[in-house]
């Protein structure tokens, strides 16, 4: 199972939109106040050590794009979100979220439609 940081997610983030970027090209895309173009750099580089992040060289720099799939890794949170909270069931994290969302019947019945389309 890959964690990733916040910085690192945030990152990640970035390259899924953008599918393939230089790290100014994604310091461009981070939030003010932006950290500093060396702390992005070794962000990519962490991110490219644990596998989720690989380059082509061009020019003198580098071309990042990501080798994890965004659908891959909001698949292992939500299954570690489902196992360290809520046991492993997910029936007891919809229930959670219904009772503290306030979510109406109706709701429900629409997500339950819009998951039996997907089946």
């Amino acid at each position: 199972m890959i964690q990733l940081t916040k910085a690192e997610e945030d990152i990640m983030k970035i390259l899924w939109q953008l599918k393939r970027a230089n790290v100014k090209a994604i310091l461009e895309q981070l939030p003010e106040p932006k950290p500093a173009y060396n702390t992005v750099s070794t962000i990519v580089r962490i991110l490219e050590n644990k596998g989720v992040v690989d380059y082509k060289k061009e020019g003198k720099g580098h071309i990042y794009f990501p080798i994890l799939k965004q659908q891959d890794y909001s698949n292992q949170s939500i299954n570690k979100l489902v196992d360290n909270y809520f046991q492993g069931s997910f029936k007891s994290m919809v229930s959670f979220f219904m009772k503290k969302n306030d979510i109406s019947l109706s709701e429900l019945e629409s997500v339950l439609k819009d998951i039996n389309k997907t089946e």
